[in-house]
C-alpha cells in the first residue's frame, strides 16, 4: 500500500492529523487516500491552551504574592502587573507552543489581550448574575471560568492565531 505524505500549510511539518489508512476502490486499482478529521487536533489545542491557562494562573499568584506581600506594592498596582505579566506568559506559549506559530507579533498581542479582556467580562459578569441569583460563590466562579475558557479559546482559535491573522 502506498502511503501520502501531507504536509501542514503553517509550518511545512508533517501533518499528523491526517489518516492514510483509509482506502477506496477505484475501478481495478485500489489506493490510500488521505482522509481529514476537522475534530483530530482541536481536543490536543484545548488540551494546550488549558495547560497554558494553569501555568498562567501560576504566573500571576506567585507574582500578585510576590508584589503584594514582599515589594509592598499596592494591591490594585500589584494585581494589574500580576495579570499582565501572566497575559504575555499565557501568549508566548500559545503563540509557540499551542498554535506553533514561529515568530510573535505584536498584532497578535494586542489581540490576545482583548480576547482575554472579553472572556474577563464574560467571567465576571457570569459570577455577579449566578452569585445575584442564589448560587455559592465557588460554584458560580467554575461555571464563570468555564465560560470564560470557551470565550478566550474560541476567540484564540479563530481570531487571534486564526487563518487571516498569519
Amino acid at each position: 500500500m502506498q502511503r501520502f505524505r501531507t504536509f501542514s500549510e503553517r509550518t511545512g511539518e508533517p501533518d499528523e492529523r491526517v489518516d492514510t489508512t483509509a482506502r477506496r476502490r477505484t475501478g481495478m486499482f485500489s489506493r490510500a487516500l488521505p482522509t481529514r478529521n476537522p475534530l483530530a487536533g482541536l481536543s490536543g489545542l484545548a488540551l494546550r491552551f488549558a495547560l497554558v491557562g494553569g501555568g498562567g494562573v501560576l504566573v500571576n499568584t506567585v507574582v500578585l504574592y510576590a508584589l503584594y506581600h514582599w515589594a509592598g506594592l499596592p494591591l490594585l498596582a500589584a494585581s494589574s502587573i500580576a495579570v499582565e505579566l501572566a497575559v504575555v506568559h499565557n501568549y508566548l506559549l500559545n503563540d509557540r507552543w499551542t498554535f506553533k506559530v514561529r515568530n510573535p507579533s505584536h498584532r497578535r498581542f494586542i489581540k490576545f489581550n482583548v480576547s482575554v479582556l472579553g472572556g474577563l467580562g464574560v467571567n465576571v459578569l457570569i459570577v455577579w448574575t449566578l452569585v445575584r441569583s442564589g448560587m455559592h460563590v465557588l460554584l458560580a466562579n467554575c461555571l464563570g471560568i468555564t465560560a470564560a475558557f470557551a470565550v478566550n479559546f474560541a476567540s484564540s482559535t479563530g481570531w487571534v492565531w486564526g487563518r487571516r491573522s498569519r
